[in-house]
């Protein structure tokens, strides 16, 4: 009897779920630091899965090799697909590294070490938010991309561009191929260029501004200062029909500007607070708290989570 009494005692001990017990050794504010990193989880998924509906199924989307080719001219003159958006990448990746060492040194409690290394971090996520700064005005200012227009596009059938007379300039293109529908003046001086969107010659893009219909208004010119080449088709069920070129979706500027700006935003937040901890930091306040620097730790999780969110915009937005 007094082994069942035994047995039973031990079955009523206090669990760990019971008052003033952390579930999993987690302190409340790292517990709700979760619960908010896994809502804001819930988010982006939502709107990743939106942009690759919407990607899937359109009959023609801009290629983001040919999208995002700009490199500062300081680094390079030319084009090279990718190559800047890989280097905010691979500086978002090593700020996670750092942001590693920082929570390190809380544990060992080393306060300088804990002030170096985050100070590295928020270097990291300054150095991104003036990479994609860089790249919005790019995108806004040069290719006149917004988020109701997109001069990206694909070709959804073979084709030849014409000059304003509806002759043919030599210029083909294929069905899958990007295209771009620059200013006059952008595509002029892409013509002196020569760098690759040398469709017509300046002569030819004079022609075209000045061509006008029967109402007097410009019929190559858009209201928006934009260039719509003339094309003729050549392939499909419209072959031998004339045409101008059509602007890519409209969802693909609205949605690259929300969720790039969304995540950018969440950048910015953490920069904010990494700053704010640093200092905190220096005072010696957590040396003091004697509690191995939590507060650096629990700004850690956000930020490996920004970090991560940022390889599944990049793969979505970037790679598909």
């Amino acid at each position: 009897m007094a082994s069942v009494d035994t047995h039973l005692e031990h079955e009523v001990q206090p669990a760990n779920w019971d008052g003033a017990s952390e579930p999993f050794k987690a302190s409340y504010g790292k517990l709700m630091m979760w619960y908010f990193l896994l809502s804001d989880a819930f988010t982006f998924a939502g709107f990743l899965i939106a942009y690759g509906t919407l990607r899937f199924s359109s009959n023609t989307w801009p290629l983001p090799d040919f999208v995002f080719a700009k490199v500062p001219e300081l680094i390079y003159s030319g084009e090279a697909p990718l190559i800047f958006v890989t280097f905010m990448t691979f500086v978002l990746i090593i700020s996670s590294v750092t942001m590693v060492r920082a929570v390190q040194e809380g544990h060992h409690g080393n306060q300088r070490g804990v002030v170096f290394w985050m100070f590295l971090t928020v270097l990291g996520g300054a150095t991104f938010l003036g990479c994609q700064a860089w790249e919005w005005t790019t995108l806004i200012q040069g290719e006149n991309v917004s988020v109701t227009r997109n001069p990206f596009g694909t070709n959804v059938y073979d084709g030849e561009y014409l000059d304003a007379d509806g002759k043919s300039t030599g210029k083909t293109f294929k069905a899958g191929e990007s295209y771009l529908i620059q200013s006059p003046h952008h595509l002029m001086d892409a013509a002196v260029k020569n760098d690759g969107h040398n469709i017509y010659s300046v002569e030819q893009v004079e022609k075209l501004e000045k061509a006008v219909d029967a109402s007097g208004r410009s019929k190559f010119v858009d209201a928006n200062g934009l260039l719509t080449p003339p094309i003729k088709f050549t392939s499909g069920d419209v072959a031998g029909t004339s045409a101008t070129q059509a602007y890519g979706p409209k969802a693909f500027g609205a949605l690259f500007f929300f969720i790039t700006g969304f995540h950018g935003f969440h950048v910015l937040s953490g920069v904010v607070f990494l700053v704010l901890i640093m200092l905190n930091a220096a005072s010696g306040l957590y040396h003091r708290r004697g509690n191995h620097y939590e507060m650096v730790e629990k700004i850690g999780l956000y930020w490996h989570f920004v970090d991560l969110v940022w390889v599944f915009v990049f793969l979505v937005f970037y790679l598909l």
